[in-house]
């Protein structure tokens, strides 16, 4: 922990970021099954792009306000405001993993498991601690649990169950956080926009790299 309280730093969250992505597979068109965990059916064809849609319009979100506000206070330990960038909850990640978990796809689906089970792991866990459930606890407190289970490959045994429920969690938060215009801005990235011109790398990292003799 650095000493403004970030759980990890912005940094780290985007290379996690990056490793998530290459893991996620491809759309698998099935059913939830008689799991009895959503409704909903996937969707078959590409979303009218003209469209503006909502939270919920595809399928049955699965927060409950308790849960919701849970996912707020974690996003926000993850990926707090600063450095001009806001908090992640300011710009839906709450709402993206709602909806990320209630999709009825075999990743989502296994996601769900994951972080339900997490959230109430971790209320279970601060009520051991300070008799409180976790988004009723101070920073400090907060701060305190998210440290023992910020990295698998280092929490103790019995943190594991919330390590991996806290790894899982942070990638799909940071997922969601850097596919908004506010992540793209805090990493630098531009998108697809015209230029006035094209700067070439400079010659020593093309020559680096074979592209230029």
């Amino acid at each position: 922990m650095n000493n403004d309280k970030r759980t990890i730093s912005r940094r780290d969250a985007i290379k996690l970021v990056m490793a998530a992505s290459a893991t996620i597979p491809m759309v698998n068109f099935t059913s939830l099954g008689a799991e009895g965990v959503a409704t909903a059916q996937p969707y078959r064809t590409d979303p009218v792009l003209t469209k503006i849609y909502h939270p919920g319009d595809f399928w049955p979100l699965t927060f409950d306000d308790a849960q919701s506000e849970t996912v707020r206070v974690l996003a926000d330990l993850i990926l707090p405001a600063g450095d001009g960038a806001p908090a992640a909850s300011k710009v839906g990640v709450v709402e993206f993993v709602d909806e990320w978990i209630s999709a009825p796809y075999d990743a989502q689906r296994a996601d769900r498991k994951t972080i339900l089970a997490g959230l109430e792991w971790i209320d279970k866990e601060s009520q051991k601690r300070f008799s409180k459930n976790f988004s009723k606890l101070s920073l400090e407190q907060q701060t305190a649990i998210a440290d023992d289970i910020a990295f698998a490959d280092r929490a103790k045994a019995e943190m594991k169950e919330g390590a991996e429920f806290f790894s899982r969690f942070r990638s799909v938060a940071s997922g969601g956080y850097y596919a908004t215009r506010a992540g793209w801005k805090d990493i630098g990235y531009i998108g697809n926009i015209p230029l006035a011109e094209f700067k070439l790398p400079p010659k020593a990292v093309l020559e680096r790299l074979g592209l230029e003799a």
